[in-house]
């Protein structure tokens, strides 16, 4: 016999690995404790459009999205009328690249990717700039000069420095024309940084508006202080990326390379959708897959649809069994059969709980008028069994023609039952009536009624459903907190009407010389026992010291000497299938 230790060690490793299994789905997976919750998906769509020459060939080379905190990008693809694709590295920077031999008038080619705002996304390719050697001519070189020497001056580092060379062009104006009359603005911030010793870059960002079409990259200014980098507004100084900003092109090379061809254009579309944060996260956890990453799935999400379908309903039945466990061990309330009533819920959920209702009262009271004429034939109990499942399968198909007859469409649900189950309850009901009148059917019929009516309400929880289907390690919680009920060994709640008499009379009755309230006595005893033996049950202590003569014998046939209600063995035999 395993000792209450290992009992509860086992059960507490149980409930823990469970608990610890739903938290790894949650942060890997980003599966949310509660249904509804979405996620933002931003669809985006690069068009470029160019005019091929005569020469023949042409090799057009697009700039991937890069990597950068708060995207994930979930996956990618091209559209092109005979080109070839291929995705290509050239200077250590991702290309998507379109190749024909010979094409003829404009040419359209696309590049679809689709983002998922991911707050948890923290990685970036951007990369930190080399400085290069300041070769300008006279006299730039001594207007960048000076206006680096003078926002130097109200600077204390590389992001106040950035804001101070803006501000000090604004403040110079006759500097700036001549500066800009030579070099785009965001190509003299990243001169006039490279002067004081500060890596930059410009980069192209997308504004990402929902149905938006014809939109452009609008440049922005990266500037790096270690590792660490900060995106400016070229125009205002203002630092910062928007959450609605796509940081597409980051590094030195080209947006857009073409071979072949001249007028080239690259214009983005944008579409923003929303999908359930589940499906977001199962979406993002396949792109890491596809990606290398070794991730290990615990979701169910990644089988065929076929099977997520099946175990969709086989993931729920734990949810009635621990509620059969809580109302028949805790509670105490009799069911006929012992898992009966999951089974019942589950054909609920496959009708309605009306339908579901009309129909089994309507299957088991003819079935019971059927059987009682069977007994009168004296037949064995295979044979007899076999009659009655072909009289359920008969009824079953007799009320789904007769309603859908009618015009009552959701009778025909009723073949969802469980006909051998349905058999057997009626086999046992009528044995039952026999044995100890109607009474005790209609008292067992209602109960799993009722049992199987609470199982139905939470099975058919849209959270509940959630749980189950997301969360694997839910059944090991739903195992450990079976096992603990399972060892309950006391007073059911339905049994405390009827010991409640008997209770009054310990709390206001005296012992033998009247020194004491019996009730205190017990109280007393128990303590004492307790502290002599703490590891054994008191139960099992007071009748070993009662067999010894250790306390005073009870009279036989007292409440002592009758079985704990609570016991289980009773209960056990008595449950049938």
């Amino acid at each position: 016999m395993v000792s209450r230790g290992v009992f509860y060690i086992v059960t507490a490793i149980l409930f823990v690995t469970g608990l610890l299994f739903m938290v790894y789905q949650h942060v890997t997976f980003e599966i949310p404790f509660f249904p509804g919750q979405q996620r933002e998906v931003w669809s985006v769509e690069a068009k470029v459009e160019f005019e091929p020459n005569n020469s023949g060939a042409a090799t057009v080379d697009l700039a991937l999205p890069a990597i950068q905190p708060g995207f994930t990008q979930l996956s990618q693809s091209t559209a092109s009328i005979g080109f070839g694709t291929s995705y290509v590295l050239k200077q250590n920077n991702s290309y998507v690249e379109w190749t024909k031999r010979s094409p003829i008038g404009l040419q359209t080619l696309y590049y679809r990717a689709e983002f998922l705002h991911d707050e948890a996304a923290r990685d970036s390719s951007m990369t930190i700039p080399e400085l290069k050697q300041n070769t300008e001519p006279e006299p730039y070189a001594t207007a960048m000069r000076e206006i680096a020497d003078a926002a130097q001056k109200r600077s204390s580092n590389p992001f106040s420095f950035t804001v101070q060379v803006i501000d000090e062009l604004k403040r110079q104006p006759e500097t700036a024309s001549l500066l800009y009359s030579q070099y785009k603005k965001e190509e003299l911030l990243v001169h006039i940084l490279e002067l004081a010793k500060i890596p930059a870059r410009v980069v192209g960002v997308l504004d990402l508006e929902d149905a938006r079409r014809n939109r452009t990259l609008t440049t922005r200014l990266a500037v790096f202080d270690g590792t660490h980098y900060e995106i400016f507004d070229p125009d205002s100084g203002v630092s910062g990326i928007r959450e609605n900003q796509l940081i597409w092109n980051n590094h030195d090379g080209s947006l857009l390379d073409v071979q072949g061809g001249s007028n080239a254009h690259v214009s983005f579309s944008i579409i923003r959708s929303s999908v359930p944060a589940a499906q977001a996260g199962s979406l993002k956890v396949n792109a890491a897959l596809a990606s290398g990453d070794d991730i290990l799935s615990l979701s169910i999400s990644s089988l065929p649809l076929e099977e997520q379908s099946l175990f969709k309903s086989i993931l729920l039945l734990p949810i009635g069994v621990i509620i059969v466990v809580f109302l028949r061990v805790i509670v105490g309330v009799k069911t006929s059969g012992t898992f009966m009533p999951v089974l019942i819920a589950m054909a609920f959920l496959q009708t309605s709980l009306v339908v579901g209702l009309i129909g089994f009262i309507s299957i088991v009271a003819i079935g019971l008028i059927v059987r009682s004429w069977l007994s009168h034939l004296n037949l064995l109990l295979v044979a007899r069994i076999s009659a009655v499942i072909i009289t359920v399968i008969g009824i079953i198909g007799a009320i789904s023609l007769i309603t859908f007859k009618i015009g009552l469409t959701e009778g025909i649900k009723v073949t969802f039952f469980p006909m051998i189950i349905l058999s057997w309850t009626i086999e046992r009901m009528s044995i039952l009536w026999e044995e100890e009148g109607y009474k005790e059917v209609l008292k067992q019929g209602g109960g799993s009624l009722f049992v199987a009516v609470c199982a139905f309400i939470a099975m058919d929880s849209y959270f509940i459903q959630h749980l189950t289907f997301n969360f694997l390690g839910l059944q090991l919680v739903i195992l450990s907190l079976v096992l603990i009920m399972g060892n309950y060994t006391g007073f059911r709640l339905s049994e405390l009407k009827r010991f409640k008499p008997l209770s009054d009379e310990i709390k206001a009755q005296r012992n033998g010389d009247e020194s004491e309230l019996e009730a205190d006595r017990l109280k007393r005893e128990r303590l004492e026992i307790r502290r002599h033996e703490p590891a054994s049950r008191p139960r099992d202590l007071y009748r070993r010291y009662r067999q010894e003569g250790s306390l005073p014998q009870v009279p036989e046939g007292s409440a002592e000497d009758q079985p704990e209600s609570g016991s289980h063995s009773t209960d056990d035999k008595s449950g049938s299938k």
